[in-house]
């Protein structure tokens, strides 16, 4: 919903709306959704701009959204267009606005984390090359590639790659004034020293790139005329370490692709599997008769009115997505299809255009292509009942779990509670949350213990326990004493959690600890007036028992069946988390208690040091004059600051002298 500070919602001003799709013209073009906040909630396209955008304010006559599309509708405050001059401009238009926004209701296709991305970070000066889950644009620089179906091939390949190429190895440096291990092996052309331009790492990093575009083929001619040169120069050392990459492609090559018939065109396939709520969509790369990339989507098979999309819907969603984020020169000159798309000539133009070449797409129906076809389906069938299995098998998990904690349903989100510290310092709480018992980190909080009786030398797990209990549920405890139906805020949580809103009612709490711990959290929700309104149970590690409020002997049940194994993953997790954030907080207050000795030293000022030298270590090698460089510290504090670091050796005599002398 609009925030309290700013404009209400259209919904709520049928004047103001009804005026405002007045103003929306019939033509082609891309129309921008915005909150209260002036935030892009979604990106679209459309061949007629006002009925496109009618139709998401439209009532009865039997159209219903889904409950995505219609928490997002209930947040817009504004609406903006760009009239194009054809429905081609506007699909380009609409992706690169995509691409560059990145709107919270653009989800065309679900991230689960299932399949990961190979990430390269075009925005930075020696970029870096990672595998990563998450895909995050931090630039509109950055690169990613995928997603790729198999984890192993694809670690394998970077592995593989980081060998024959020389590439930047570490996220920081090792050292602050040489390098390291890498540059004298050969695996890192010393980045950190700069013994390499910004120009020529990302010149040889293009080399690497081409790997994972499917381009191995005019990587290895490349390779090829590049050693050459270097032997008519009678440079054969350097033309040496190119015949060793070219022999590392050639295992890498051999290992990875699966010869098909038909060498002379380079292509991409693409089909899927629905069962009529989930689609697998697999996406074959083939360069050169060669199977040379394997990728894996998952998309919603479920319209915005909740009936079932048709397959070439969902395959258009798919290659609208992925080929709006490769480069052109990873656009192959032909596209089969399994099923037709809605808009396939408009598709075609928009890919040959960005291609800048002849492209074909093709829906083929007999021989090799329609066998090609039938191979992705099969592959993208067993992607499907894989992700089937693993579904069901949550779900048999929170069934268990259901009929241990006696509910009516199966529990979607349950939260998990830890505590973490060490004789009560730098005491910390996590909570973990797992929603349809696989986890949903970006539910995941973190807390810090307030509770002045808790420090160091004084611990009291009970206490704290409490005092986040009454921290995560103050806001709910708030709106029942205002009057509030907590039967309609908890339908209100599960459509939330349904369309990823923020709104967050547990339907089972886990506490990791016996039954003080659980004693403890029933008292403070007792003061909050929650007690009999959430689903509360302890999970004990010394037997893996479950317990409940007002049962003295824990609950029958076995440490190895789906339930109490449910709970067990999700106490580990809070444990992780807590301890994780623990020994950060430890960290930090390791490094301020150092340099806050320092007279002159503010917290400012030392998190500038560190943020310019890294670490303390590197601070107590730096000079005077190096210290002084940093921001906010000139000479005089620099001098200071290195002499706490180096003190007179009349006055380490002096202390250590005081240190040994006898005690009378």
């Amino acid at each position: 919903m609009a925030s309290a500070s700013g404009p209400p919602v259209l919904i709520q001003q049928p004047a103001k709306l009804k005026a405002r799709l007045k103003e929306v013209p019939s033509e082609p073009g891309c129309y921008l959704l915005r909150d209260g906040e002036d935030r892009i909630l979604y990106i679209g396209k459309a061949k007629l701009l006002r009925n496109r955008v009618r139709s998401y304010f439209q009532s009865g006559g039997g159209h219903a959204h889904s409950p995505r599309i219609a928490l997002m509708v209930r947040q817009v405050c504004e609406i903006e267009f760009i009239v194009t001059d054809s429905e081609a401009e506007a699909l380009a238009l609409e992706s690169n606005l995509i691409k560059h926004h990145q709107p919270h209701f653009n989800v065309l296709l679900k991230d689960d984390k299932k399949y990961p991305y190979l990430c390269i970070t075009w925005s930075e000066a020696y970029p870096r090359i990672f595998i990563t889950r998450r895909r995050r644009f931090r630039s509109p620089l950055d690169r990613f590639y995928g997603p790729y179906v198999d984890v192993g091939l694809l670690r394998r390949t970077l592995a593989m790659v980081k060998r024959v190429f020389p590439l930047r190895q570490r996220p920081l440096p090792l050292h602050r004034d040489r390098t390291c291990l890498n540059y004298d092996i050969g695996r890192c052309p010393g980045v950190c020293q700069e013994k390499i331009s910004s120009e020529a790492y990302h010149q040889g990093l293009r080399k690497v790139a081409m790997v994972f575009q499917g381009r191995n083929d005019e990587l290895l001619e490349l390779l090829r005329a590049q050693m050459e040169r270097y032997a008519e120069r009678l440079d054969f050392e350097a033309a040496a370490r190119v015949r060793d990459q070219l022999q590392g492609l050639d295992a890498l090559t051999a290992d990875q692709k699966m010869s098909l018939g038909d060498s002379s065109v380079s292509r991409d396939v693409v089909a899927l599997v629905s069962d009529g709520r989930v689609a697998a969509v697999q996406l074959f790369q083939m360069r050169a008769g060669k199977l040379v990339g394997r990728l894996g989507f998952t998309a919603d098979a479920v319209g915005a009115d909740g009936s079932a999309l048709d397959p070439g819907r969902i395959l258009q969603r798919v290659v609208e997505e992925h080929y709006s984020q490769v480069e052109p020169v990873e656009i192959p000159p032909e596209l089969l299809l399994q099923h037709r798309l809605p808009q396939q000539e408009l598709i075609g133009e928009w890919l040959q255009e960005r291609r800048g070449r002849r492209m074909q797409l093709a829906v083929p129906q007999r021989q090799q292509k329609a066998e090609l076809i039938e191979l992705v389906e099969r592959n993208a069938a067993y992607e499907l009942q894989r992700a089937q299995r693993g579904a069901e098998q949550q779900h048999l998990a929170t069934e268990d779990l259901a009929q241990l904690l006696d509910l009516a349903v199966p529990p979607r989100r349950i939260e998990g509670f830890d505590i973490s510290h060490i004789q009560g310092s730098d005491a910390v709480a996590s909570q973990v949350v797992f929603v349809d018992g696989l986890p949903a980190k970006q539910h995941y909080r973190r807390y810090r213990i307030q509770s002045s009786s808790i420090r160091a030398g004084h611990s009291d797990d009970f206490m704290a326990m409490a005092e986040i209990m009454r921290r995560r549920f103050r806001r709910w405890a708030q709106a029942k004493a205002e009057g509030a139906d907590l039967a309609e805020l908890r339908r209100t949580a599960d459509t939330a959690l349904h369309t990823g809103g923020l709104n967050d009612w547990p339907d089972v709490v886990m506490i990791d600890g016996g039954k003080g711990q659980l004693s403890a959290v029933m008292e403070a929700l007792r003061e909050l007036n929650l007690h009999e309104d959430l689903v509360v149970c302890s999970l004990a590690k010394q037997r893996e028992e479950v317990f409940v409020p007002g049962a003295k002997q824990p609950l029958e049940s076995e440490a190895d069946q789906l339930g109490v194994q449910l709970l067990r993953r999700l106490r580990d997790e809070a444990h992780r988390f807590a301890v994780s954030y623990h020994r950060q907080q430890r960290g930090e207050r390791m490094k301020r208690s150092r340099l806050g000795d320092i007279p002159g030293l503010g917290p400012k000022r030392v998190r500038d040091l560190l943020a310019h030298f890294r670490s303390i270590d590197a601070i107590q090698l730096a000079s005077p004059e190096q210290i002084a460089a940093a921001p906010g510290v000139g000479p005089a504090l620099a001098r200071q600051v290195w002499e706490y670091f180096h003190p007179p050796q009349g006055a380490e005599d002096a202390e250590e002298g005081a240190r040994s002398e006898p005690v009378e």
